[in-house]
């Protein structure tokens, strides 16, 4: 703004958004992405230009890098050159190619997502997942004991018997071999 408070009129190229040839609604990416083509374009021991016209445009493009990376710094320009980022709208990606490519399992070591090896977390949450039911089980056990169902402990004394009868038979089975 100029001091009687009209908004001053500030051109693209005069700007770090024109210096890296972007749109004031560039995302991180992209401007992280002009910064290093330009970069390597004009550096002084790759480029073809003269030593103080390659030094003079490689630190204009590290300033509005430097200013255009950073959020704090960025919003801050923003302000000083009127732009506002809020209510608006974003340019559309570019339509001919998709926004996000699918995975291509076909360059996987494995042939479906699913035939892999567990990892060792995905076994501790099993074991987990175990526990808890087998918790679950004891908690439902305990509270039929405490309300006086009968039923359960005669079942679990059933099974108990049943358990012993086929150990002492394998047991047998074992001695004869």
């Amino acid at each position: 703004m100029t001091e009687n408070g009209t908004r001053r009129q500030i051109s693209k190229s005069n700007t770090y958004y024109g210096l890296l040839g972007l749109h004031p609604s560039a995302s991180v990416i992209d401007i992280r992405r002009a910064y290093w083509e330009l970069s390597k374009q004009y550096h002084p021991d790759t480029t073809e230009l003269p030593g103080a016209i390659a030094t003079a445009k490689f630190q204009q493009i590290n300033e509005a890098y430097a200013t255009l990376s950073s959020p704090e710094r960025r919003l801050s320009y923003d302000t000083k050159i009127g732009y506002s980022r809020f209510g608006v709208i974003q340019p559309p990606t570019d339509l001919n190619h998709p926004v996000r490519k699918p995975y291509d399992y076909s360059k996987s070591m494995y042939l479906d997502a699913s035939d892999r090896p567990l990892s060792a977390g995905e076994i501790f949450v099993l074991f987990v997942l175990g526990l808890t039911l087998l918790g679950c089980i004891l908690v439902a056990i305990a509270v039929a004991a405490i309300r006086g169902d009968s039923t359960i402990p005669t079942q679990i004394t059933q099974i108990s018997q049943l358990l012993t009868t086929e150990q002492s038979i394998f047991t047998l089975n074992l001695i004869r071999n």
